[in-house]
């Protein structure tokens, strides 16, 4: 099991199983927050957690036309 833990005072800390439906980030075009599947995420075995930005499925439509448009 992975977990994350944060220690909000000497004598209090939270820890939460890290799974496929408590993990989000924010899309780095409209900052909406994105729910993420770590596995999928990473399983090419090429992402970071620090480099990696993951757009909503709006964003993400439009990226993917923008790079339609920009090989035709």
């Amino acid at each position: 099991m992975f977990y994350v833990k944060e220690k909000i005072s000497d004598a209090m800390e939270i820890v939460v199983e890290i799974n496929d439906e408590n993990v989000f980030c924010i899309c780095p075009s409209c900052e909406c927050e994105v729910n993420v599947d770590l596995s999928e995420v990473f399983a090419d075995g090429e992402g970071d957690l620090y480099s990696t930005s993951i757009y909503c499925s709006e964003c993400s439509k439009k990226v993917r036309e923008e790079e339609c448009y920009d090989h035709k």
